[in-house]
């Protein structure tokens, strides 16, 4: 199961774990778009691919969403969260913005969790990923709501392994900083300060990319995923000086605000 598979990561995860021999539900608030991925998957091996549309937002998508996976194809093997939005900005952010990105970000995880581990720890065995971000073991400047829901997803995980990692289940977190989506070019176009910091952080990924860096991670059983290696050492500078860290944050910030 990929949520969030219409496009981008999503899609690239549910094509790469197609051709690597799994079945896969796609699912997406576009509903359209994942029937599209899944036609795909379907054209290249028929009966192995479901696009379903499902709003992960809310508890009752993701019950609704479990439930029509496992009526078509059985128990679920592995849980990708995936769906997630970019959206808000600083204090003044609304909160329905608030709302809205811990409901796909962060509670969407829990969420599913919720209604997955029961039956995982019964069968002894069950895989749960989810994508965070670079931003959710740094921080995201220019977005709020951004940064706190994606640590707030990072420690959900961290969470579930420790909780759940001696009785069966595996649990691998994917923090990626730039790859090429909607996501990111859609912040391109509006001129975003945050997207200035992702693009001087490093190489913009293709989704295809990130997918078999997820792949072969997750035959490691490792818990972080991280595509772009340099922000294993922006950790290991955060942790080693916070205040240094804060002070560099602060300098990067008005660079890219022009001030």
């Amino acid at each position: 199961m990929v949520t969030g598979a219409a496009g981008g990561i999503g899609k690239a995860l549910a094509q790469r774990f197609h051709a690597a021999g799994a079945t896969v539900v796609v699912a997406d608030l576009d509903g359209d778009g994942a029937t599209a991925t899944a036609a795909g998957l379907l054209d290249a091996r028929p009966a192995s691919a479901l696009g379903i549309h499902a709003d992960v937002g809310t508890e009752a998508g993701n019950v609704t969403l479990i439930e029509m996976a496992e009526t078509r194809f059985g128990p679920i093997d592995l849980f990708f969260a995936n769906a997630g939005v970019g959206i808000g900005t600083d204090l003044d952010t609304s909160e329905a913005v608030w709302d809205t990105a811990f409901n796909v970000n962060t509670h969407a995880h829990r969420w599913a969790a919720k209604h997955l581990v029961p039956g995982w720890v019964a069968r002894g065995e069950g895989y749960f990923c989810s994508t965070a971000s670079a931003a959710g073991l740094l921080s995201q400047i220019g977005s709020a709501p951004y940064s706190m829901t994606k640590h707030a997803a990072v420690s959900f995980a961290e969470w579930l392994s420790i909780t759940y990692g001696d009785r069966g289940i595996k649990v691998s977190c994917l923090c990626p900083q730039g790859v090429n989506t909607n996501m990111l070019n859609a912040g391109d176009a509006l001129g975003m300060p945050s997207n200035n910091v992702v693009r001087a952080s490093g190489r913009v990924l293709e989704p295809a990319e990130v997918a078999e860096v997820v792949l072969a991670a997750i035959a490691a059983e490792q818990f972080l995923i991280l595509p772009h290696p340099e922000v294993l050492t922006f950790l290991q500078r955060k942790t080693g000086d916070y205040d240094r860290w804060l002070s560099g944050m602060r300098r990067l910030q008005a660079r890219m605000q022009g001030n």
